[in-house]
């Protein structure tokens, strides 16, 4: 699929910020023609890997290991949709010994990313099957692994992939080769520490299959299309209110459909997330006289976070659709 075909509402934003930020790369970048033994390398000798968000942050510092030292360009609390670049930030992409992103999700980082000319770049969306998610996701569509589910209004090419344990871990052995070709003195221990990872995910994805097996309902609905992939991993049925945008607005027609969704499949909560705002989904909740509760989208990390790390999050997520979804 072609990755860059995405969603409009995911197309870049006018940022002023972010042209200052470009126009600066040609100074600031200067510096990754060094021919020094230390070009690629943090102050601390190792590997200096720079991530795009959260997610892409724990694939290093997972597959990484001892051997780096990881910088995220979305600091936490920021939303990542939203993010626009220093300067500092952009210099920090030349100079850099790998980056890890995924494209799609950040149009000024993708842009920066380009320029930059960093040789040692992976995007994590290539390394696994992207597909079309609109508002709505039924996983019993869901086949193999290049199915294209389901979806209505607001759709495009979802990059939501690390929210599916099989995906985010078949992106791993992908990041592990970056990180070998920019520091193959610790190619053996990259590869080592991506098969942990994955065996790490497998276990999460099991949690997932048994702890959902008798669940009474198979319909949630959220905020913002993020949960697209674990919806089609489990059988689930994702309902959003918005688009794959989280700050798109839903139309009038979108907010009855709902009304009708929630009674037709008695759904109890209306989810929200920590980094955007719950309005929407708590005035719909309030309206239905539903139950609202926190499904993450693991964009980032914070105090407000229900978990301290990528697998703890997801664990509350678990627990957050058993509760919703009931049991028979």
């Amino acid at each position: 699929m072609n990755v860059s075909r995405l969603h409009p509402a995911l197309a870049p934003r006018i940022r002023t910020a972010a042209v200052a930020a470009t126009a600066a790369l040609g100074l600031l970048g200067l510096t990754a023609c060094s021919s020094s033994d230390d070009a690629g390398k943090a102050a601390d000798g190792k590997l200096a890997v720079v991530a795009s968000f959260y997610p892409m942050q724990y694939l290093a510092e997972q597959i990484g290991g001892e051997h780096v030292s990881v910088s995220n360009l979305t600091k936490p609390g920021v939303e990542p949709h939203d993010l626009e670049l220093k300067p500092k930030q952009i210099g920090s992409l030349a100079d850099a010994g790998a980056i890890v992103y995924l494209k799609g999700i950040q149009p000024a980082v993708d842009e920066a990313i380009k320029q930059s000319k960093n040789k040692h770049a992976v995007d994590v969306a290539s390394l696994t099957e992207l597909e079309e998610h609109g508002t709505e996701v039924d996983g019993h569509h869901h086949t193999t692994g290049d199915n294209h589910s389901h979806s209505e209004s607001e759709g495009g090419a979802d990059p939501h992939i690390w929210l599916d344990p099989v995906k985010y871990a078949e992106a791993a052995k992908g990041v592990a080769k970056t990180l070998a070709e920019a520091d193959p003195d610790h190619k053996g221990d990259y590869e080592k520490n991506a098969d942990a990872l994955v065996k790490k995910l497998g276990a999460l994805d099991t949690k997932f299959k048994d702890g959902l097996k008798n669940r009474a309902s198979d319909t949630f609905i959220t905020t913002h299309a993020a949960f697209g992939y674990l919806a089609e991993r489990y059988g689930l049925t994702e309902e959003a209110i918005s688009g794959l945008d989280p700050e798109s607005e839903p139309s009038a027609a979108r907010i009855k459909d709902l009304h009708k969704l929630a009674e037709e499949h008695h759904v109890s909560t209306i989810f929200f997330e920590t980094l955007a705002s719950p309005a929407t989904a708590k005035t719909l909740a309030k309206d239905l006289k539903l139950k609202t509760d926190v499904l993450d989208p693991l964009e980032g990390i914070t105090d407000a976070s229900k978990g301290h790390d990528y697998v703890e999050v997801m664990e509350a997520n678990l627990a957050a659709l058993q509760k919703a979804l009931g049991t028979k």
